[in-house]
């Protein structure tokens, strides 16, 4: 079985609480952890199945240490990855930028070659608009520590194994 990394920025909160719970859902999987902040398109390349932590800054923004490895990843080809995108966002306070972050990186891998996976449904949210939006779908797994943290367990359980069918 093909190794997976997931990359995060170990010094962010949320998104490393949904990572640890996202890497203990796949129990028996080989996941190496690897910090969002220390990345490099060689690192990056050494994985065919990745999973992203991707909070969305301010008003739809990407995190700095996103933003400042796009251009090393703007010159490499990323057919035949598979990726997978969570991120926390606030549906209440920010709901014309609801998780932003995941579309706005979906985006700039698919455009890379990259395959997407791991899309969930927007139903069960209550927000204007998001960049992370395919049809009625997200990119990724958007999770809301503000307004819905009761049901972060769970998605991430149901991601997990819609990921074991989809990564593997």
């Amino acid at each position: 079985m093909e190794k997976t990394a997931i990359i995060y920025s170990f010094n962010t909160v949320k998104t490393a609480q949904a990572a640890k719970l996202i890497i203990e859902s796949f129990a028996d999987e080989n996941i190496d952890m690897v910090n969002a902040e220390d990345i490099t398109g060689e690192k990056f390349l050494q994985y065919k199945n990745l999973i992203l932590g991707v909070p969305t800054w301010f008003d739809g923004e990407l995190p700095n240490y996103w933003d400042e490895f796009l251009p090393e990843l703007e010159e490499l080809d990323l057919k035949g990855r598979r990726i997978a995108i969570f991120g926390p966002g606030d549906q209440r306070n920010y709901p014309e930028n609801f998780v932003d972050g995941i579309g706005i990186l979906g985006r700039f891998l698919e455009e890379r070659g990259a395959e997407l996976v791991g899309f969930t449904p927007a139903s069960e949210y209550n927000f204007e608009k998001s960049a992370a939006l395919r049809g009625k779908k997200f990119m990724g797994l958007p999770l809301d520590f503000e307004n819905q943290a009761s049901r972060n367990k769970e998605r991430i359980t149901r991601w997990v194994k819609q990921l074991k069918k989809e990564l593997y």
